[in-house]
């Protein structure tokens, strides 16, 4: 009995996987399920398709180790963050769960800044200023909009955090993915009394916090057989999906940078003492590593953009869709800044560093010479010119960057690599293995469960870098003449995105 599952509660599916004591993959599996967009720019789950597809992967991954029940000592949770799951007294699930990329809530984010006494008095308390993706806008919103339901709420849990429950009976999150409720002391990694009372909420709708590798519960009966495991199996507290993410990598310890290309896009950096953007603009949450900090630049819509881009806009009549191969082969075919084209990847609005839910995706410097290609290669250079925005502010901060590890698509995807070394104007490394979350949570899982002294011990032990990717001098020379025009196309649409409604 040494093994470790770890589960991660993405916002398109879910991923298990099972390792060995020593790291090693012995199986995974993902289930995906759909999302919902009732209305623009509202977007919203069934936590119950989380949940099936829980039982699905799990069982799946168990099966295809060839394990029994005894074989598997700890879960490790990670998933979508701030996402809210609505639960009466009886645990129903009260209404969709609200997603980390739903915009309804710019309304309450201003009641909630009010009430705090302001911005800078908001990120004294919390660390961060109020955004629409956040979980405490979407409860004064349900509170504000749906009293009916706030009538019947008992507690808030998020995606990762209500799998933990039908897993253990257990009302728990750990600090990493409750930094992003906007109701942590991130300085102090415990509930803010002061801010629950200024927006008149009770601690009560909130479980128990951990630290990432504590023991959260163990499966009750019930789960146990319904999994095929053991309720000697412990569950730990896990990582939101981005602090899993580097764990995945091995981002525990100063100078290390992590870039993420998912759905969304992700700039990570390990900080040992809490660090923060006076404007608000990155977060600083606490890190799945004890005592430890992080800051993070987030754009809403990176490979997410790309997806977007080859579902609606690609086909072509009967012979349908290009494949995303296809896609980057006709990029790569076009020269660094795609002849003048500029893409804004703002299709769900922006965080870092606009905090922005009324900005808009648009194509700038379309020509008659354009082609699909130019087009492919505008998007991909926009998503990553949206994360030097985030590295450029770590840069003016002072936060010390040796390496940048790059993961998700954008680093499996050679071409995208190099365009993030040219942009960012520093090599990129690879990792051997990109598992991602759902690794970063297994070895959460194995240090809870006594495998290793400590999470920076089991990273040491099980991580190790691939290929660095170099900057291309000439490519590079392009892009930093090209960013500032990036940069300004933003302030000149920003009041214009407004009166679009």
């Amino acid at each position: 009995m040494s093994n470790c599952i770890g589960i991660d509660v993405g916002t398109s599916g879910t991923k298990a996987l099972v390792i060995s004591p020593k790291g090693k993959i012995l199986a995974e599996a993902s289930a995906s399920y759909p999302c919902h967009h009732p209305q623009p720019l509202w977007s919203e789950q069934d936590p119950e398709d989380w949940w099936q597809a829980t039982i699905k992967v799990v069982r799946a991954v168990i099966k295809k180790a060839k394990l029994k029940a005894g074989d598997v000592k700890a879960i490790g949770l990670s998933g979508q963050m701030h996402g809210s799951v609505f639960l009466d007294k009886s645990d129903k699930v009260i209404r969709p769960a609200i997603l980390w990329n739903d915009q309804r809530t710019a309304a309450e984010c201003e009641e909630i800044e009010k009430r705090a006494g302001g911005r800078k008095a908001l990120i004294k308390l919390v660390a961060n200023p109020a955004l629409t993706g956040f979980t405490a806008p979407k409860i004064i919103w349900l509170r504000n909009k749906e009293p009916k339901n706030f009538a019947r709420l008992a507690k808030v849990l998020l995606p990762k955090d209500e799998i933990r429950r039908r897993l253990t009976g257990e009302y728990a999150t750990e600090v990493s993915d409750a930094s992003g409720m906007l109701l942590l002391d991130v300085v102090k990694r415990k509930w803010s009394k002061p801010l629950l009372a200024k927006l008149e909420l009770d601690e009560k709708l909130l479980g128990t916090c951990y630290e990432s590798e504590e023991i959260t519960g163990k499966l009750t009966d019930t789960t146990a057989k319904l999994l095929g495991l053991s309720t000697d199996c412990v569950v730990v507290g896990g990582a939101g999906d981005c602090a899993a993410g580097a764990v995945g990598n091995g981002i525990v310890k100063s100078g290390l940078l992590n870039t993420s290309l998912g759905t969304s896009g992700v700039v990570f950096v390990h900080s040992d003492q809490p660090q923060f953007d006076p404007e608000g603009r990155l977060h600083t949450f606490c890190h799945a590593v004890r005592g430890k900090w992080h800051l993070m630049g987030v754009t809403l819509s990176a490979a997410g953009s790309l997806q977007w881009f080859h579902d609606n806009v690609c086909a072509v009549g009967t012979k349908g869709k290009p494949s995303y191969e296809q896609l980057t082969k006709e990029a790569a075919d076009k020269p660094a800044g795609a002849d003048g084209l500029q893409f804004l990847p703002y299709l769900a609005g922006e965080r870092t560093p606009h905090l922005d839910p009324n900005a808009r995706g648009a194509f700038i410097g379309l020509t008659q010479s354009h082609t699909r290609g130019h087009l492919t290669r505008a998007i991909m250079e926009g998503v990553t010119y949206s994360l030097r925005d985030s590295y450029a502010i770590m840069s003016d901060l002072g936060v010390p960057v040796k390496q940048i590890r790059a993961s998700g698509g954008g680093a499996k995807n050679p071409f995208w690599r190099q365009m993030q070394a040219d942009i960012l104007g520093k090599p990129v490394s690879a990792m051997v293995a990109d598992e991602g979350a759902a690794y970063g949570v297994a070895l959460l899982a194995a240090v809870g469960a006594g495998h290793y002294k400590n999470i920076t011990e089991a990273c040491a032990a099980t991580i190790k870098t691939a290929d660095e990717t170099k900057p291309n001098a000439k490519n590079r020379k392009v892009y930093d003449q090209a960013f500032p025009v990036y940069q300004g196309l933003y302030r000149a649409l920003k009041g214009e995105f407004v009166k679009l409604g």
